[in-house]
């Protein structure tokens, strides 16, 4: 069986996870304090970061590619186009939301509410947490915009960049930092995602000191 070195509240790991449980392949989750830095960890990835997919005996890294690794084996159902301009789109939308989202948003949001805690590194800092409040804003916007004229976030089908968006909206839907109320289309598009048998792990997910929103694990939230 194949096995994911992981953290619940990661939205790279979940990103993973969904693709995995998109594609019905079983996997043994393993938490991993990657911020501990242990030397077993390190030969997994010298990278230090979560997550890492141990597959055949290989160890995997960084998201993105293990995501469209999975895809290449098992490319049923398409989680990647085939179409070269879908592909980019599809591309374009996952750094989007791995970086500039991550940066502007996950970062100050969830890395400061929860991470700074877990991992023992201080206090949250306050104007990181409204730079990321007030930036959620811009994306939750930005995503209802790409929604009124696609089916999905890049296009018709479901890819692996409503996977990405998915992944870390619902770490900050965990802790209740979005406001699903500001653009209904939005809301709508994570019902959908939410409701997939691949996201239902995921509700059950939990993190010792930090439970989750009432309305986490409520599929018509």
């Amino acid at each position: 069986m194949l096995r994911l070195f992981h953290m619940p509240l990661s939205p790279f790991c979940r990103k993973v996870r969904l693709t995995l449980g998109e594609k019905r392949i079983e996997v043994e989750l393993v938490e991993e304090r990657y911020w501990e830095a242990s030397s077993d960890f390190l030969r997994r990835n010298p990278a230090g970061k979560v997550p890492v997919l141990r597959l055949e005996g290989r160890m995997l890294a960084e998201s993105q590619a293990i995501c469209e690794y999975i895809d290449d084996l098992h490319p049923n159902p398409p989680l990647v186009p085939k179409d070269a301009a879908a592909r980019y789109e599809m591309r374009r939308l996952c750094s989007w939301f791995d970086d500039k989202f991550h940066h502007e948003v996950t970062a100050n949001l969830l890395y400061e509410r929860v991470n700074k805690k877990l991992t023992g590194k201080g206090y949250p800092d306050s104007q990181k947490i409204k730079a990321g409040a007030q930036r959620i804003k811009f994306h939750l916007d930005y995503m209802g915009w790409l929604l009124e004229h696609r089916r999905w976030l890049a296009g018709n089908e479901m890819t692996l960049a409503d996977f990405a968006a998915a992944a870390h909206l619902s770490c900050l839907d965990y802790i209740a930092d979005v406001d699903w109320d500001r653009t209904p289309g939005v809301r709508e598009w994570y019902a959908k995602i939410k409701s997939r048998p691949a996201f239902r792990p995921l509700l059950a997910d939990q993190v010792p000191g930090f439970p989750a929103a009432r309305h986490y694990a409520d599929l018509d939230f």
